[in-house]
């Protein structure tokens, strides 16, 4: 339930599913061995120890997509199809064309791809219905596509859309950075970047640096805006947020002390305060978050 990064989606008002209707669903969808010629296989694995597919408090309901790769360095296939084409050119006496290298090439990928070893990851997705939101633990743009992809298509269907706020997130921030102060329960860290209007994009970022400086007021005053932006909320939890409203390096600032209270409980029952306590905090904070950014509830 820690999740590191935050795509966020809203779900239209009264959508939603139990948490037993989601785990018969996900289990006729489960994620299986990337076989044969596959490069790829997608599919729905348990969140828990237990097994379950679905779990569910309330209307928070936390599951998992499973995807298995197989690994096959394009260096590799490049290489192996290269030492083909010479041997056959050499015996042949001639150039081949373009289109013979390609279909050779993708010969050799498929001839390699059996022997190729697989690597599975797992991306986590978090349901709050009462709040409307539909969050995915990755920053990746693919993979929070792969997992929307393979969900409706589970689901039947999947009426999300990508969070966004009004005006721009990037001119809020640049509101923010301006100002000194973020709004509501929200406050500036001390990482941003800021990027110039112009076709030449300059960009410049400042890590571990505090943001009320007159570096920055120039770069503001110059017209840059803020792309990505480091916050904190109630002093809680840590991030950084872009102009996509991409969360990143998501953490809790209070994890050691969570953790050391919870010590020596069994799994069950620490998988079961993790989840309540996580998603407690991801639902404040996306309300908090929904207003500073204009989102409609």
């Amino acid at each position: 339930m820690w999740f590191k990064n935050l795509t966020i989606y809203r779900l239209p008002p009264g959508w939603s599913r139990t948490p037993g209707e989601i785990e018969a669903t996900l289990r006729a969808f489960p994620l299986q061995p990337c076989t044969g010629l596959a490069l790829v296989s997608r599919g729905f694995v348990p969140v828990n120890d237990t097994g379950q597919f679905a779990y569910g408090q309330e209307q928070q309901v936390l599951i998992a997509l499973g995807i298995e790769e197989k690994l096959l360095p394009g260096a590799i296939v490049s290489q192996a199809a290269s030492e083909r084409i010479q041997r056959l050119e050499q015996d042949k006496g001639f150039k081949l064309g373009r289109k013979a290298r390609a279909e050779i090439k993708e010969q050799v990928a498929a001839e390699l791809a059996p022997r190729a070893f697989a690597r599975r990851r797992e991306i986590r997705g978090w349901f709050d219905f009462a709040g409307g939101w539909l969050v995915l633990d990755t920053g990746s743009p693919t993979r929070a596509d792969d997992f929307t992809h393979t969900l409706r298509n589970a689901l039947g269907e999947l009426p999300v859309t990508p969070l966004q706020s009004e005006p721009s997130m990037s001119a809020l921030m640049t509101q923010w950075l301006s100002a000194q102060q973020a709004p509501g329960a929200f406050d500036l860290d001390d990482e941003c970047e800021l990027t110039s209007t112009d076709a030449h994009k300059s960009t410049v970022r400042y890590l571990r640096h505090a943001l009320d400086g007159k570096d920055i007021a120039g770069h503001l005053a110059d017209g840059k805006l803020v792309t990505r932006l480091a916050l904190t909320w109630k002093d809680r939890v840590s991030f950084v947020i872009d102009d996509k409203l991409q969360i990143r390096r998501f953490k809790f600032l209070d994890i050691d002390r969570i953790r050391e209270e919870s010590d020596g409980l069994a799994p069950e029952r620490q998988f079961e305060i993790d989840f309540a306590l996580a998603g407690g905090t991801y639902a404040a904070l996306l309300a908090d978050l929904a207003t500073a950014v204009n989102v409609p509830r």
